[in-house]
This record gives structure tokens, C-alpha cells and sequence, in this order.
């Protein structure tokens, strides 16, 4: 599993002064439904904030929502596509996601082998070089 079952969304979403501009224009309510679906995709992908030109259509989008998204300030061009503007400030990194699981995989072994040997066994410590 490579990204997230899940994405930050603030409760005051809906107030946020860009989001308020963007709702404001004509057919930016579709732009909004695109940046939403795209956090979504980059969460679950693990792409941190990446948005490759390709997936623009699988988060609903077209083109024109992207230079809306650009304009307001909510995505960042980039190669190939585009950047969620501040996602490494309000998301989960990929990075943040692989070393959460590589402890708790630690954890994991540690707790086995304290259940099935014992306190004192610390045949755990010879597991974990083979755990990223």
C-alpha cells in the first residue's frame, strides 16, 4: 500500500478565502470538486501533491479547471502537471507514511517475540534488520 485510506480536509474549508473566489466564478464549483478529488488521489497514491497531466480526467477535471485551480492559487504548475500548493505543509508525506509503518512493523516483531519468549528473549533485535 503505497498511500493513504485517507486526506486532511480542515472543517473551515468552505471559508477559505481562495476557495470562496474560486466558488464565486462560473462553473468553480467544478474546479473546487477537482482540487478535493485531487488531494484525495494524491493521498491515496502517495504522489505527494503530484498531479500528473494523465490523471487530470480520473479526478474529474479538465484543463481549464486546472488554470482555474492555477489562478486561485490551489495547485502549482509543474512538470507534467501540477503541484498541490502547501501539500508537505497539510498532508501526510509518503516519506511520514512508510517510516510510521516501518515502526510499527518494528513494534510489531518486538511484541511477538516478548509475548511468545519472554521479557528477556530480545531475539527482535536480530528481526529488524531485515524491517525497512
Amino acid at each position: 500500500m503505497t498511500g493513504l485510506p485517507w486526506v486532511r480536509l480542515d472543517t473551515t474549508f468552505y471559508e477559505n478565502p481562495k476557495i470562496l473566489a474560486l466558488l464565486a466564478e462560473r462553473d468553480g464549483y467544478r474546479a473546487a470538486v477537482v482540487y478535493v478529488s485531487a488531494l484525495a488521489y494524491s493521498g491515496g497514491h502517495g504522489t505527494d501533491g503530484q498531479i500528473a497531466t494523465y490523471v487530470l480526467p480520473r479526478v474529474h477535471g479538465r484543463k481549464t479547471d486546472a488554470d482555474r485551480l492555477v489562478r486561485h492559487g490551489l495547485f502549482e504548475p509543474a512538470v507534467d502537471g501540477w503541484q498541490i500548493h502547501d501539500y508537505d505543509q497539510l498532508q501526510q508525506t509518503s516519506e511520514t507514511t512508510e517510516q510510521i509503518r516501518a515502526d510499527r512493523r518494528r513494534a510489531a516483531i518486538k511484541g511477538n517475540c516478548v509475548r511468545h519468549h519472554g521479557p528477556d528473549c530480545g531475539c527482535w533485535r536480530g528481526g529488524l534488520s531485515s524491517v525497512p
